[in-house]
């Protein structure tokens, strides 16, 4: 039986906060996720929402996830960012993921988008294999950079900047 793969629907956010909680533990970062169903439902629907989440479905349950948004670059205009995609490890090597990676790859192209991008974990090798495989570039020469909560706390506190 062929996947489902559809938007996902305010109801769904309790499965798909399951799979974030899926990726952590994936990623080694068990604890890391502090987001809730209730912060997913506010933030990705509504009239301005802050993300698309496409969801694999069989026979009823939801077995993937994967969630976007909309990003601006200077130099191409409206652009993409996947910020994860995950299926359930019993779901893992059936197809789902390739399904979800091509819907939002449709998405990106029927939206006119520039550019679709995300990152991948330099020892998920798998991962790496299947994005060069499926045409993409894996950019070496960049690094991400990030400031956390903490960090942004911080930083405001040693300029002096108010909230």
């Amino acid at each position: 039986m062929e996947p489902l793969i559809r938007k996902a629907k305010k109801q769904d956010m309790p499965a798909v906060l399951e799979l974030i909680h899926e990726l952590a533990r994936f990623e080694n970062e068990p604890d890391a996720v502090k987001i809730s169903v209730e912060t997913l439902e506010k933030e990705g629907f509504g009239e301005h929402p802050l993300f698309i989440c496409f969801v694999a479905e069989e026979e009823g349950k939801i077995e993937g996830m994967a969630l976007a948004y909309y990003r601006f670059s200077t130099w191409k205009g409206r652009t993409l960012h996947l910020e994860d995609l995950i299926v359930r490890q019993e779901k893992r090597g059936t197809g789902l993921g390739s399904a979800l990676f091509q819907r939002v790859i449709e998405f990106a192209r029927a939206e006119n988008l520039k550019r679709a991008e995300w990152v991948v974990l330099d020892w998920n090798q798998h991962a790496i294999d299947f994005y060069e495989r499926s045409g993409a570039q894996v950019l070496k020469s960049w690094y991400t950079v990030q400031m956390d909560e903490e960090s942004i706390e911080s930083f405001c506190q040693r300029k002096r900047i108010k909230s």
